[in-house]
């Protein structure tokens, strides 16, 4: 198994970017394939995005689409989620979180970080 941990959360203003990172520890990592999840106050989480296990497949929510990037370093244990032309919108809290194999569930989760986009 593995545990994550994210940062790199913050208060940004609307049109900003940040650069939310995920570490995780344990055995194993490249073999998850790694998705970013977002909730908002009084909101469901939702997908934001994901990234195969090799890094060489993505995918994303179609409100992100074009602003958002996710990358990973195998070598470092990371994930990472470029956020640009960030929206009021993008405000919540943001989770990763590691799929075994890429089976399409998501068994293992950080604590998650908040970001705020002011208006």
């Amino acid at each position: 198994q593995v545990q994550l941990v994210e940062s790199g959360g913050g208060l940004v203003q609307a049109g900003g970017s940040l650069r939310l990172s995920c570490t995780a520890s344990g055995r194993g990592f490249s073999v998850y394939a790694m998705g970013w999840f977002r909730q908002a106050p009084g909101k469901e989480r939702e997908f934001v995005g994901g990234i195969s296990w090799s890094g060489d497949r993505t995918d994303y929510e179609d409100s992100v689409k074009g602003r958002f990037t996710i990358s990973r370093d195998n070598t470092k244990n990371t994930v990472t989620l470029q956020m640009n032309s960030l929206k009021p919108e993008d405000t919540a809290v943001y989770y990763c979180a590691a799929d075994y194999l890429g089976r399409g569930e998501y068994h293992y989760w950080g604590q998650g970080t908040q970001v705020t986009v002011s208006s």
